[in-house]
């Protein structure tokens, strides 16, 4: 089958001032398809890496009842997963291969995913941090971007992912009623909340992909994303009397950090060095690309099934 061919970028970007949805290959310029794949590629493996992450923790749920609506949040994350990777393939990429074939450090998701969450605790603050960074960002892409099928199909995505934060804000609410959740709470925001502002990636002035704004991709920049992230989580752990080092400052009209950052940070003992002071994004940048503690397993779980499969199938 021969492959469609693509715009050229003058007809693609007329195509986007005449506010029309860019629909399949043939409305694309090269630099066009090579930015849509990249974007999709990283919410189609944050959606499904968050699957055995909330998993780890969702075994420790204090109910059946609690354990059924974590199982629900998993279920909906492999959804979107699959709408993503579907319009992946819908633009020839190989998705069995880049599902589960491709080395465990090459997966493009947030760093965050990669330091487990250990207790039922931390699974709440993730709902209430990790997925309130997943709302802000397909809500960006939904209102913003010029890729008709994916457009649509954040229609659901958008709906699911509040229920996500919502199920994380109630659950906090209600672990906060005594001391000791309070407590609970704290230890595990300490290290959740600067692993979640920096999951929307460089600041402005170091970002590499400016295509991403100028296609539609996007509607703000990744400090504008941090900024409306801020602007609900940081209410809610003051709410809920739970220390954040950041705060509103009226002078600037945003929020700003009271600590080092960014700063380096301990996986294995979920603590940032704030005492060693600011590293620089490029320290930031190693620690990504070496990923964190559970990068292997978590892929692992994903890429058993079919390593399984074959194997089976070698000894028949």
């Amino acid at each position: 089958m021969v492959a469609p061919a693509l715009q050229s970028e003058e007809a693609l970007l007329n195509r986007i001032r005449r506010q029309q949805l860019v629909e399949s290959l043939e409305h694309m310029s090269p630099l066009y398809l090579e930015g849509i794949k990249r974007i999709l590629t990283v919410s189609a493996d944050t959606e499904l890496i968050s699957a055995p992450a909330y998993y780890h923790a969702a075994v420790h749920a204090p109910t059946l009842n609690a354990f059924g609506s974590a199982v629900a949040i998993i279920q909906d994350e492999l959804g979107h997963a699959h709408i993503a990777y579907r319009l992946l393939r819908d633009l020839g990429v190989d998705t069995e291969q880049l599902i589960f074939e491709r080395d465990p450090r090459q997966f493009k998701y947030p760093y965050a995913f990669d330091v487990p969450l250990d207790n039922w605790v931390e699974l709440i603050v993730a709902n209430a941090f990790y997925d309130r960074a997943g709302y802000v960002l397909l809500s960006d892409i939904y209102h913003s971007t010029t890729f008709g099928p994916w457009k649509r199909a954040l229609v659901k995505v958008d709906k699911e992912e509040t229920f996500h934060l919502r199920h994380g804000e109630q659950w906090m609410r209600r672990l906060n009623a005594t001391p000791e959740g309070h407590e609970q709470l704290q230890k595990a925001v300490d290290w959740m909340f600067l692993l979640t502002v920096e999951w929307f990636g460089l600041p402005d002035d170091l970002k590499k992909h400016s295509e991403q704004l100028e296609y539609g991709f996007k509607g703000h920049t990744n400090d504008e994303l941090r900024q409306i992230w801020m602007s609900t989580a940081v209410p809610l752990c003051e709410e809920l009397q739970l220390r954040v080092p950041a705060h509103y400052d009226p002078e600037q009209q945003k929020y700003v950090l009271d600590c080092p950052f960014p700063a380096h940070f301990d996986a294995k003992a979920k603590r940032w060095l704030l005492e060693e002071g600011p590293c620089s994004w490029d320290d930031v940048l190693k620690r990504w690309k070496a990923r964190g503690p559970a990068n292997e397993e978590f892929v692992g779980l994903i890429q058993r099934g079919k390593r399984e499969m074959l194997r089976l199938l070698e000894q028949e």
